[in-house]
């Protein structure tokens, strides 16, 4: 009975997950039709870029405060609470299903304008507010009875990813690695069947960068060097992501506190010209980019590594509803692009070592960065060498970086 009924939920999570991926869905169609496939950039495309980030960030800093950000941080403090946390915690009253219906217009604008953020975060909060929520409308099932309720948040945040990005495996190494890992073996059955099911019904829209699966061959003993160089590198630029990150976030916030309106307008007017500069390739969260260049063909050059590591820098900074995953999976994807002389199949694995790498040494969960990796590409013989350049990079990240994103946003909460 109890595996009924989490297969069900299961469905349930899966079919909650449709509006943010049709939503990402819209972002990389306007991208597409506004900027990559037009002769120039336009009026009409700038203005959608500034209207909808104005509109964002006067909502997100205002009447919709409560649904800015990620999402995650109340799944993170719940892990620091009790086990019997109890009703009123303010942890709980930020993952009610009503405050991520409140997130959907938020959300919208951020994908209709471009902003720089993925649905990574934001899967994982509504899989954590829905699980919850159920939990409190049939406290005594017992297939849920006798979990905790911060090892429930837990397990909803990463099926609610594992779902969004059909991958259970991946959703649990999210769950264990950088939602609960002192809670790790009791949440892996229920996560796995949770977002089993959930893969199940949940669409293909909103990932342009996962591919069917690519047979690239053996890492050549040619590219190893350049591996090592671009892991070293992908370590360097994801610290120094964080770094600029979290101050940028502190400055940011006070100014659209006192200043909402004028500061969103030259937030808005910053995101509007990278996008004019960059031809549309600093929009959404990268994954055309990424797609591109996990083929070998690129994705854009260096000059498209700096709007686009601008570009996220504000869009995460100023509260945009969504997490920095895709966004630093497609700048490490990015340090592969001028070496163009090399093969195509090669240039693609470095690609994807340098996006396990950056992604791993800004967020400090090395597994859960080369699975998500490897979940894109879907190459098994690049797999160890993504497991190695993540491992390696985020410990020469370790010292350079100080606290993560989501780190931050917790000390910045409690």
């Amino acid at each position: 009975m109890a595996l009924l009924i989490w297969l069900g939920l299961g469905l349930l999570l899966g079919l909650a997950e449709w509006p943010y991926q049709l939503l990402s869905e819209l972002g990389f169609v306007l991208q597409r039709r506004l900027w990559l496939q037009a002769q120039a950039p336009h009026g009409p495309a700038a203005a959608l870029v500034f209207v909808g980030t104005f509109a964002m960030l006067w909502l997100a800093w205002g009447p919709l405060a409560r649904g800015r950000g990620g999402g995650l941080t109340p799944v993170l403090a719940l892990q620091r609470s009790p086990s019997d946390v109890s009703t009123p915690n303010p942890a709980l009253e930020r993952l009610e299903l009503g405050v991520q219906l409140r997130r959907l217009p938020l959300i919208a604008l951020t994908h209709v304008a471009g902003l720089t953020v993925g649905v990574e975060s934001p899967s994982a909060a509504l899989g954590a507010s829905l699980l919850l929520a159920v939990r409190r409308r049939w406290p005594q099932v017992q297939a849920w009875a006798a979990l905790p309720i911060p090892l429930l948040a837990a397990i909803g945040g990463g099926a609610g990813l594992g779902a969004a990005f059909r991958s259970p495996l991946l959703g649990v190494a999210y769950a264990i690695e950088e939602l609960s890992c002192e809670k790790g073996l009791s949440l892996v059955v229920p996560t796995l069947l949770l977002a089993g099911s959930g893969a199940v019904v949940a669409t293909t829209l909103g990932q342009p960068a996962r591919l069917a699966g690519l047979n690239l061959g053996l890492l050549d003993s040619a590219v190893w060097p350049w591996a090592l160089l671009i892991t070293v590198l992908g370590a360097g630029f994801g610290a120094l992501f964080v770094r600029l990150l979290i101050p940028l976030a502190h400055g940011l916030a006070a100014h659209l506190r006192n200043q909402r309106i004028r500061a969103a307008v030259l937030v808005a007017a910053l995101l509007t010209l990278l996008a004019w500069i960059s031809g549309g390739l600093s929009l959404n969260d990268g994954s055309l980019s990424l797609a591109a260049a996990l083929q070998g063909d690129g994705g854009g050059s260096l000059s498209t590594l700096l709007w686009r590591f601008l570009a996220s820098l504000l869009s995460i900074a100023a509260g945009a509803p969504g997490g920095l995953m895709h966004d630093t999976m497609t700048l490490g994807a990015l340090l592969a692009s001028p070496l163009t002389g090399l093969p195509a199949e090669a240039r693609a694995q470095l690609a994807a070592i340098g996006a396990a790498a950056l992604f791993a040494a800004a967020n400090r969960t090395p597994l859960f960065c080369a699975l998500f990796v490897f979940t894109l590409q879907g190459d098994p013989q690049l797999l160890v060498p993504l497991l190695l350049a993540s491992a390696i990079s985020a410990a020469l990240a370790e010292p350079w970086r100080g606290s993560t994103w989501n780190e931050a946003q917790l000390a910045a909460s409690s």
